[in-house]
């Protein structure tokens, strides 16, 4: 089913549109801007389109207007409990406000917030989360279900006043019924889903959830936009949700990278090489095949293919192109000249 087209700023989410990657910052935000819009400026090389912060007070509403004016990302911010910091919010420009209507409060303060939206033509995401479901919701024994019954219960004031611009999340840290609860959701209506697992734990437990789940919806056609939650940096949240997209074969552009899990044989530390070049990998948007191997067993003879490579021959580095050897080096200059080569792809 073809969903509804919200706009985040130059984000355009659902409608046949890309599927976005975002993220969410780690720290609370304070005055000192430019730290956040450094930040910003290196999560959006990295490929990431979106990114939300929480909001939990007025000073910080304030705070992220400020960042916002000169942001170069859309910003959302994510709002509990106090429906007036959303207000807030609002007025001072942030591009997409996320509430969860299990601690928004009573039904006239989801309506201002949806009327002050409306005003200002701010796209809204309801949050539906299994952790915080509305009361008389959190004892059902079907979690899939009481996700969406919490879902149509912020959906009823937000038709009721003819606002669309909208996008829906339903998730918990349980993949099944976050798998359930998408594939139904997204059988019933047609507003785009933001998918992800909540909770879903440090680097490695939650890489290996939110691949499952993110890969079952997104095969499905299920799922505008993703946001990879891990105990990590937002940085690793990014990689991680671009490289699943391409992994399902959605996203085409940008660097594929194969490097070996190294062995005995490995004269050249691929582990060290690849941490230090994986930043400049990720700006690149071209659509290019790099690899990085231990040993002339893998490279250049099964790396072949790569647009680029890299291996250790003995006490040499040898860089190749298709195969073909282009230098022979030394550990200490193998990064800059790989790093020349990269750019002139």
């Amino acid at each position: 089913m073809s969903t509804n087209t919200v706009k985040v700023g130059d984000v355009l989410i659902g409608g046949g549109f890309p599927v976005s990657v975002q993220t969410m910052w780690k720290t609370p935000l304070t005055p000192e801007k430019d730290s956040f819009l450094n930040e910003i400026n290196d999560l959006q090389n990295l490929g990431c389109d979106i990114i939300r912060f929480s909001v939990p007070d007025m000073d910080s509403a304030g705070y992220l207007g400020d960042i916002a004016k000169e942001s170069s990302l859309p910003l959302v911010a994510d709002i509990h409990f106090d429906y007036r910091i959303a207000l807030e919010c609002i007025k001072r420009g942030i591009q997409k406000i996320r509430i969860n209507p299990g601690n928004i409060g009573a039904a006239w303060k989801v309506e201002e917030v949806i009327k002050a939206a409306s005003d200002k033509n701010v796209p809204l995401r309801v949050g539906v989360n299994g952790g915080s479901l509305p009361a008389g919701l959190r004892d059902m024994e079907d979690k899939s279900a009481a996700m969406i019954q919490a879902a149509e219960m912020e959906m009823e004031p937000l038709e009721r006043l003819g606002f669309k611009n909208v996008v829906f999340s339903l998730k918990s840290s349980d993949i099944k019924a976050t798998v359930e609860a998408n594939t139904v959701f997204s059988e019933k209506y047609n507003y785009p889903l933001h998918l992800g697992v909540t909770e879903a734990g440090p680097l490695i437990p939650g890489i290996v959830k939110s691949s499952i789940v993110l890969q079952e919806l997104l095969s499905q056609g299920i799922g505008d936009t993703i946001r990879v939650s891990l105990s990590d940096t937002p940085a690793s949240e990014v990689v991680t949700g671009i490289e699943i997209l391409k992994a399902s074969g959605i996203k085409k552009d940008g660097v594929s990278i194969v490097s070996c899990p190294r062995c005995g044989r490995a004269s050249f530390d691929t582990h060290s090489f690849t941490r230090k070049i994986e930043s400049v990998l990720y700006r690149k948007k071209k659509r290019l095949s790099v690899a990085v191997m231990g040993c002339i067993v893998n490279g250049p003879g099964e790396a072949r293919h790569a647009d680029l490579g890299i291996t250790g021959s003995g006490n040499t580095v040898v860089i190749f192109k298709k195969g073909k050897i282009i230098h022979k080096t030394t550990t200490d200059r193998a990064e800059k000249i790989f790093v020349e080569e990269l750019e002139k792809l």
